[in-house]
């Protein structure tokens, strides 16, 4: 059991059930046990990994600790699916390689889809601008303009009827 609440800075590791029993007058205080034999991994590795990349004074619920957790079982079994559509015995290192690499693609996408959105943007830049020239320079006085090209749809009659 580790104790997740008691200290953001240490987890406690309670290996037998004598120290169990002398841990519970702790979760009676208002502090969150957990049980770690419901999950795939180790907390206390994960929460090392996850301390080791936030900043100094950030401290991590302990929910947000079972999450990442639970979030790690759930990845790691994709993955494991994954290799084993292998048509071989053995997983080799190119099957895991090819499990993970949508996983390793996230910062790729992250970046081209930053691309996408500025090229977008300046279209739209182009866009505006060709509506202005249309219309400034492609409505003659002799119509009546309900709606300009920039409103929505145009629909224009003759002033005089023509």
């Amino acid at each position: 059991m580790v104790n997740v609440d008691k200290d953001p800075d240490v987890d406690d590791v309670v290996s037998d059930e004598t120290s169990a029993v002398a841990a519970a007058p702790d979760a009676a205080a208002g502090e969150e046990v957990i049980d770690e034999s419901k999950y795939a991994f180790a907390m206390a590795p994960v929460v090392r990994l996850m301390k080791d990349e936030l900043d100094k004074d950030k401290m991590i619920r302990g929910r947000v600790k079972v999450e990442m957790n639970l979030w790690l079982e759930k990845v790691c079994r994709k993955i494991s699916k994954q290799m084993n559509r292998s048509d071989y015995t053995m997983v080799e290192v190119d099957d895991f390689k090819t499990a993970i690499e949508p996983y390793e693609m996230i910062d790729d996408v992250e970046q081209e889809r930053m691309r996408i959105v500025a090229n977008l943007e300046k279209i739209k830049q182009d866009c505006d601008s060709l509506i202005r020239d249309v219309n400034r320079k492609f409505i003659t006085p002799n119509y009546v303009q309900e709606t300009r090209f920039d409103k929505g749809a145009v629909k224009e009659e003759p002033k005089d009827g023509i």
